[in-house]
């Protein structure tokens, strides 16, 4: 049996998005800038993406910016808002937990002169809005929170810290990453003080290499991709039509049955976690006290410690049984270090390199859950005794 567990770092495509995709290259495949028929067929393709997504999210298709991912459209919207408004201020706040895309932006920013505080979280990955409030500040320009925590799960409390920065400092702009959230939550940016969102179409059974960015009608923000001019000049290049249209096919699919869906992976993850914490000395990490088994926690994404197996050696033995899952975050799988995310929430050290992220999608079964728990159950004793020795 072949079981994909790690849908935090890509999905399965939608067979309708990858058929309407197929049909766009080689049918449709004209520059949605021409002027002819086969431009225009494109273009359409284009607009019907914004209308979709717009609708999706409550805002106006003119606040939606295509991207070639997640990582351009969180350094679009941190680059591009802090230059353009760096007269009002140079402070920028984050937390300790972002996705790279964010902190290595951030560290460029400082580079540039920028000072950035980075809010610590709590036991379970959670920033604490007092430490958000204590850091805002005049010089305060932009704040960026992540939705969702793509290693274990967390959820930031962003209708709460939307709220405080509006009233504590109206001026200062609040980007969120949604790249975890999008397609598996409902997220209406206007309700919450979002100005600016980033989402991703592989995350959510679209296509790799494409993304968008949500950009408020009055938010201040250069481009940082110069060309032609194409999207109202804030980010210029051909776009990319086949994917856009494939990232809005696969998100109006997963939004009409949000509620069904949603539910059906909280039944799946709570049932996972109940299963794998009957292996000794095993750690779920981010759970909520009070919360039984993963609520209040994103439904696709659990982060298991399992002490004395090291999470490499762990990872190859369930590949070998087919099961395939992450030791983290796939854009620093290849670089082997501690996690951050794990650090910050106080991980004991001897964990550190023992943990394994299984992360769910719609096409998840009870079988395949069924099946990865017993392989655990028979490999753990046997890779903790090979360890020992």
């Amino acid at each position: 049996m072949e079981v994909y567990l790690d849908n935090s770092a890509t999905t399965r495509v939608f067979p309708e998005v990858a058929e309407l995709m197929k049909k766009i290259m080689c049918e449709d495949y004209g520059n949605p800038s021409s002027l002819h028929t086969k431009g225009v067929e494109a273009e359409q393709y284009i607009r019907y993406a914004k209308e979709t997504l717009a609708r999706i999210l409550k805002v106006n298709e003119k606040e939606i910016y295509f991207t070639s991912g997640g990582t351009e459209a969180d350094n679009m919207a941190l680059v591009g808002c802090a230059l353009a408004n760096r007269r009002r201020g140079n402070h920028l706040i984050t937390t300790q937990i972002e996705h790279p895309a964010i902190l290595q932006t951030m560290h460029y920013l400082e580079g540039q002169g920028f000072q950035v505080t980075y809010l610590p979280v709590d036991p379970y990955g959670r920033i604490r809005i007092e430490d958000l409030q204590q850091a805002i500040m005049p010089g305060t320009i932009l704040v960026s929170i992540m939705h969702t925590n793509n290693e274990i799960g967390s959820l930031q409390p962003i209708a709460e810290a939307g709220a405080l920065i509006k009233r504590m400092n109206p001026s200062a702009l609040f980007h969120v990453d949604a790249v975890q959230g999008f397609g598996k939550a409902p997220i209406y940016p206007k309700k919450v003080n979002i100005d600016l969102l980033s989402a991703s179409g592989h995350k959510i059974h679209g296509p790799k290499g494409v993304g968008f960015l949500y950009v408020g009608d009055r938010v201040k923000i250069q481009p940082i991709v110069y060309g032609g001019g194409q999207q109202q000049n804030l980010r210029s290049g051909t776009e990319n039509v086949p994917g856009i249209a494939g990232l809005a096919k696969a998100a109006e699919m997963l939004y009409a049955h949000l509620d069904t869906d949603h539910e059906r992976l909280r039944r799946l993850k709570h049932f996972f976690i109940e299963g794998v914490e009957r292996i000794d000395n095993v750690k779920v990490n981010g759970l909520l006290p009070g919360e039984p088994y993963g609520a209040g926690t994103a439904a696709h994404v659990v982060s298991v410690s399992f002490g004395g197996v090291r999470s490499e050696v762990l990872l190859h033995a369930l590949e070998e049984q087919g099961i395939y899952v992450s030791a983290g975050s796939a854009c620093s799988a290849r670089k082997p270090q501690p996690s951050a995310t794990l650090k910050a929430i106080g991980v004991d050290k001897s964990l550190l390199e023992s943990t394994i992220r299984f992360s769910f999608s719609v096409f998840t079964t009870q079988e395949e859950i069924d099946y990865t728990l017993q392989v655990l159950y028979d490999k753990i004793p046997i890779l903790r005794k090979y360890t020992r020795r």
